[in-house]
């Protein structure tokens, strides 16, 4: 990626300070079973982190979690791809023809790990609201590259426990907070 460096400085992790109770307390309450919005999840799905968040998430309706959200399917994927639930965040995102349901379904592929069709599906989003702010959380200058992301995933995966590992895991939490942010909050009119 044109211009990464991977660092942030700490005005750069302030802008995105998660805070799971602003998404209500069914959400804070399941994302509390495993780190609170801030695990670092891995590069490629292993199993999901969380059977007790399963089936919390399973009991509920996406209306009922995220009644005011501006994609309440989306956000619940993104829940999924946070507990590495990879059957149920791909059977949601496969069913969202939006720009956000495509990004999670190109996640969900980019941790499977298959790198060609997580490439499929970021083509399929386009620049998305939440690039701009992503590129500055990886310490980026000029646009972010999802595809060049792929790429540095791969590379992560295949060196484990690096330093590189460490940066994309990073990155992949602010992305994941940046996109799960974006579809739980209401559309700003």
């Amino acid at each position: 990626m044109d211009g990464y460096t991977g660092d942030m400085t700490p005005v750069q992790a302030e802008e995105f300070r998660f805070r799971a109770l602003d998404y209500g307390p069914d959400v804070a309450a399941i994302l509390a079973l495993d780190g609170d919005g801030e695990r670092l999840m891995p590069l490629a799905m292993e199993q999901c982190s969380s059977e007790a968040a399963r089936e919390r998430l399973r009991a509920f309706p996406p209306r009922q979690l995220f009644a005011v959200a501006r994609a309440p399917e989306a956000a619940l994927s993104g829940l999924y791809v946070y507990f590495s639930c990879f059957e149920e965040a791909h059977s949601i995102a496969q069913d969202i023809a939006t720009a956000e349901g495509s990004y999670w379904h190109a996640i969900v592929h980019r941790q499977e790990p298959d790198a060609g069709n997580a490439a499929y599906w970021f083509r399929q989003v386009g620049t998305h609201p939440i690039f701009p702010a992503l590129a500055r959380g990886a310490g980026q200058e000029g646009n972010w590259d999802p595809f060049a992301f792929i790429e540095i995933c791969e590379q992560a995966q295949r060196q484990p426990g690096s330093e590189l590992e460490g940066r994309a895991r990073t990155i992949q939490r602010i992305e994941w907070q940046l996109l799960f942010d974006y579809c739980a909050r209401p559309a700003v009119a």
